[in-house]
């Protein structure tokens, strides 16, 4: 007598696709870690990226102030500013339809208190669209977390190697090793989510360290260079499709655009210098 297949379990994130597809919302987002399913998350900075990341059904994208070092040409996040984001996270909401689409604060915008924080976050989901922003720090922010999210603002929090405080930490290094760092970290973690944080990015922290913070918080965690027992992963676009400068050891590059992308614009001149293109086909006669 043959055994039937057991049908997977059905998700409690909003299906993909469809004729009215359904935003992820930050109740979903706590419904899948309270279902042991795992989120997705990927970076976006334009349109036509994000419509294929929504398509492709990522849960969560992130417009990151990472857009100065992989798009503006810049050592660091440091440099990337208010108005250069926000017209980011403006074209990657118009193009979502599924996806959560989560803001970075960048530097400066958000540190001095918790008003500036306010400001800046109500600028950033007025202008932009966008579901929820996201800042670095623990404890130390957590009176900024608490007032955006009574003003209605979900709030990501960002623990580990915070890039915006990359000179203080001497450059891109794993955070949270030994076990007093460790204890300083989950403790932040705690202090993020008691202030209403809905989600907790940890990036480039042993292993050991996120899993401990994925027990111990009622919230998901978002791991990027964490292991593989965060409730969900994230990574930079272009770190994940070959196409970053940088290509730190947890980003899997599940595809050589950047490799494809070369040979096309190099076929393309090649064409144009011999002539061979527009052919006859590429043109129009009437």
């Amino acid at each position: 007598m043959s055994q039937e297949t057991p049908a997977p379990p059905k998700s409690v994130l909003p299906p993909v696709g469809g004729d009215k597809p359904r935003r992820v919302r930050v109740q979903h987002v706590q419904a899948a870690k309270e279902a042991g399913e795992r989120l997705t998350m990927l970076t976006a900075y334009d349109a036509p990226t994000a419509r294929i990341f929504d398509a492709a059904g990522i849960d969560m994208l992130l417009v990151g102030d990472s857009m100065g070092d992989n798009m503006l040409g810049h050592a660091n996040t440091i440099p990337v500013t208010m108005d250069e984001l926000i017209p980011a996270a403006r074209a990657v909401t118009r193009a979502t339809k599924r996806a959560m689409v989560v803001a970075d604060l960048p530097f400066g915008s958000y540190e001095a208190s918790p008003a500036q924080a306010h400001a800046s976050a109500v600028r950033m989901m007025k202008e932009t669209g966008a579901q929820a922003v996201k800042f670095e720090g623990g404890a130390r922010v957590a009176e900024h977390v608490r007032l955006l999210t009574s003003a209605g603002i979900p709030v990501m929090g960002h623990l580990g190697f915070t890039p915006q405080s990359e000179n203080v930490l001497g450059g891109k290094r794993v955070q949270g090793r030994g076990e007093d760092a460790a204890e300083l970290l989950c403790e932040d973690a705690l202090a993020l989510q008691e202030a209403g944080a809905f989600a907790v990015v940890l990036e480039m922290v042993p292993a050991p360290v996120a899993a401990r913070a994925t027990e111990i918080l009622a919230i998901p965690t978002i791991g990027i260079g964490a292991g593989a027992s965060c409730d969900g992963q994230v990574l930079v676009w272009l770190d994940m499709a070959g196409m970053g400068g940088w290509a730190p050891r947890f980003a899997k590059q599940f595809a050589q655009i950047g490799a494809e992308l070369e040979k096309a614009a190099s076929d393309y001149a090649a064409e144009v210098r011999a002539g061979s293109f527009p052919g006859r086909e590429h043109a129009y006669w009437e």
